[in-house]
């Protein structure tokens, strides 16, 4: 039985060991394996990926699928993901600060918004996810050690199943070099954090998708956006076209 889970290695159950607490995405409801669940009778000692198919979060009643990982302390791959908690920390510290020092009163912020990392995982010897701010939603690729020396203002193409993507070799203080690709900029169109962050985690999921790579062939498109947030100069962004955007977010920004 192999269910999966929202929000952490794309659903792939195993990337988790039987240690893992799980998080309910809707009401924050831990389920941890050391406790079980009194409520349906689950003895202390079960894992998440060994519960009932019928198993519902305990404090809404969601399904197991609507659940992410909290923690993990027996999977082998704990020390980066530690890495990778401490290394997001720092970016979303960083941003936090240019929001409170540049960019809190510029009419471009949404101040429904705040900075937060959504779906980050290892990838290629890094770490990826996206970055959503108020006044932009990038994919952000925090590079490994193995990655030769970034150059600031350098773009470079990455490629996905879904396609190709242009991404800005870019640089701060507490994150140290990494590398950014424009989602949305600016933010207006999401009416809350909640809805911005739904947007984000189903981009992480198209990208991907091998069925979508038909539709990323916007290399044009692409050369075409500066990078959003990464400019030490805070003006308004060019917005991405409607086709792509769909293609990423399934039309959930809009």
């Amino acid at each position: 039985m192999t269910p999966g889970f929202e929000g952490s290695f794309l659903g792939a159950a195993d990337k988790i060991s039987p240690l893992a607490i799980m998080e309910c995405k809707i009401c924050w409801t831990p389920y941890d394996p050391a406790e079980g669940d009194d409520t349906r009778q689950v003895m202390p000692g079960t894992a998440f990926l060994d519960l009932p198919d019928d198993w519902a979060c305990p404090g809404c009643s969601a399904p197991r699928a609507q659940f992410l990982v909290r923690e993990d302390p027996g999977a082998p791959s704990a020390a980066v993901m530690a890495e990778m908690e401490a290394r997001t920390k720092a970016l979303v510290a960083d941003f936090t600060e240019v929001f409170h020092s540049r960019m809190r009163d510029l009419p471009m912020v949404n101040q429904a918004l705040h900075v937060q990392a959504v779906g980050f995982q290892p990838h290629e010897g890094g770490f990826l996810g996206i970055l959503v701010a108020p006044w932009f939603m990038n994919l952000v690729l925090l590079p490994g050690p193995q990655r030769a020396a970034l150059k600031v203002g350098t773009k470079e193409t990455v490629t996905f199943p879904s396609g190709e993507y242009e991404f800005m070799h870019a640089a701060r203080e507490m994150v140290g070099p990494y590398m950014a690709c424009a989602l949305f900029s600016p933010m207006g169109d999401f009416t809350s954090q909640l809805q911005a962050v739904e947007v984000a985690r189903a981009a992480m999921g198209e990208l991907f998708r091998a069925e979508n790579r038909a539709g990323t062939d916007r290399a044009a498109d692409i050369r075409a956006l500066r990078e959003a947030g990464l400019a030490p100069v805070a003006e308004p962004e060019p917005d991405l076209a409607p086709s792509r955007r769909k293609l990423i977010t399934g039309g959930l920004g809009e």
